[in-house]
């Protein structure tokens, strides 16, 4: 009798870069062509896909290059667990993309910060004063409401008849228990 397995719809593997100093674990469908697969590929890295050249891994163990561009990964021993390793063309450096002091910012002075609606340094939610008396008042309100919902007589005379109805459920449940018992 011969098993046949079948294979999830989803592969789970490592992503390592020529570009980076990092691993990614990342789930994929196995119904992406490979050509798919390194547009997926060119947000988690920033290279450009016409600028890949995949290779598989298994565990430290080359298995072979994914260069069929319009082939299913089931067209190669993809697993889970298995490395998938790009190796970028396009003539970035190892760590250009991590770099963040290369980056370009943008300071703002507090006036001009002062001055615009959409920050979050304006007194309101994040204001600690304003926070506590808005606490302050809701407590404040709380209790007003417990005052005002005192027991009405209509809920006293219903707290009443329930244990009366709980008093004789529990009278019948031990006179049917010496009857029983008899």
């Amino acid at each position: 009798m011969e098993v046949t397995g079948v294979l999830a719809p989803t592969v789970t593997v490592f992503i390592s870069s020529s570009l980076n100093t990092f691993r990614s674990e990342k789930r994929y469908s196995r119904s992406l062509t490979i050509a798919e697969f390194k547009c997926k590929l060119e947000l988690l890295v920033g290279s450009p896909a016409s600028c890949m050249q995949l290779e598989l891994y298994g565990v430290d163990k080359f298995y072979s290059k994914l260069d069929q561009e319009d082939a299913l990964p089931g067209s190669y021993p993809v697993d889970d667990g298995c490395r998938i390793h790009l190796i970028d063309h396009s003539g970035a450096r190892l760590g250009e993309y991590e770099d963040v002091s290369r980056v370009e910012t943008y300071m703002i002075s507090q006036e001009a910060c002062d001055q615009r609606q959409d920050t979050r340094s304006k007194p309101g939610r994040y204001n600690e004063e304003e926070r506590a008396q808005q606490e302050a008042e809701a407590a404040q309100r709380l209790a007003k409401e417990k005052a005002e919902a005192s027991p009405t007589p209509w809920a006293a005379a219903v707290s009443q008849s329930s244990s009366l109805v709980t008093g004789l459920v529990s009278a019948m449940m031990s006179h049917w228990e010496k009857t029983m018992a008899v």
